[in-house]
């Protein structure tokens, strides 16, 4: 246990592994509204929303489960403690946080939602300091997270301009979304102190994708998948099979600040593939470009004059 909590401490494997589930997340705000054209879901279809959101996650904890139980060459099957734990972050991983992330993205642009998810990483920073008293909140932390919401808002274009009063719906639910996640982070550490976060993971997916896929069903939701409906599908499962696993895995091991820091870069992959995939512009691009240069400046400043990450 001793060699793989120093392993994942490592800078070297901390960083790229941190990065590649960021942009496998960026990747999914354009991916998710192509997957909305392609499959003909309507953005006031809410049912259908909420079903093929449920089908993805379900699909992610069958995918996870399966994976690292080929990995570990033993079935993952949770422990009676575990249920409650699964249950919990099935709420607020999968449910609340993925539930709002697909209804806000169907009345917001991937841009505008790219960089509003930015929002996550000085969440968990606040809900970890000051609810769960798991690391302390200092003044260089105080000074990332103004220079993180004010990028924010800068690429939001919620200081006046063109689209100073433009917040809607969408918008508020992704910042809801953003929470969701944020005391998702926080629970998952604490749970994987004594349990497998992969097993975590892909239960908690299985669960809450049940429940979504069920309600949306009944809701009157219905898709009538394609071939390239079906592979957006697949892609989207492996997205959140493979970046939150390997997310809950650094978590383990990592103060949850080392970790989420990192999440400032799912906005600017968000950005940019939105950009290129769906064209679209959100407002004043320069703006944009300012607002996430702050957020990255946000996550410097928590980084720096750090010791290195494999002796934290």
């Amino acid at each position: 246990m001793k060699n793989k909590s120093s392993f994942f401490r490592k800078i070297y494997v901390l960083c790229p592994l941190a990065i590649l589930c960021c942009l496998l997340w960026g990747s999914a705000f354009p991916v998710i509204k192509i997957g909305y054209k392609t499959l003909d879901i309507n953005s006031a279809d809410t049912a259908s929303i909420i079903l093929f959101a449920g089908c993805r996650f379900f699909l992610a904890g069958i995918f996870t489960v399966f994976i690292f139980t080929l990995i570990g060459k033993e079935f993952l099957l949770p422990k009676k403690s575990s249920y409650g734990k699964i249950c919990v972050l099935s709420l607020f991983q999968t449910v609340i946080q993925y539930l709002f992330f697909y209804l806000g993205l169907a009345h917001t642009t991937g841009v505008r939602a790219s960089v509003i998810d930015g929002l996550n990483v000085f969440f968990v920073l606040l809900i970890s300091a000051f609810i769960f008293k798991q690391e302390r909140f200092t003044v260089k932390k105080l000074v990332g997270c103004t220079f993180g919401f004010i990028g924010v808002a800068v690429a939001g274009g919620l200081f006046g301009g063109e689209f100073g009063s433009s917040i809607n719906s969408g918008d508020l639910m992704l910042v809801f979304s953003a929470l969701g996640y944020s005391f998702s982070s926080v629970f998952m550490k604490e749970f994987a102190k004594n349990d497998n976060p992969a097993l975590l993971s892909g239960y908690q997916f299985i669960l809450g994708g049940a429940v979504m896929s069920v309600v949306g069903f009944f809701m009157g939701g219905r898709i009538s998948f394609n071939i390239r409906g079906i592979l957006i599908l697949l892609y989207l499962a492996c997205v959140s099979a493979v970046a939150y696993s390997l997310w809950s895995i650094l978590l383990k091991y990592n103060e949850v600040s080392s970790i989420t820091v990192f999440s400032s870069f799912t906005p600017i992959f968000g950005f940019v593939l939105s950009y290129l995939l769906l064209g679209e512009e959100n407002g004043n691009l320069l703006f944009n470009i300012i607002g996430l240069l702050l957020v990255v400046v946000g996550m410097s400043v928590l980084n720096v004059k750090r010791k290195a990450i494999g002796k934290s």
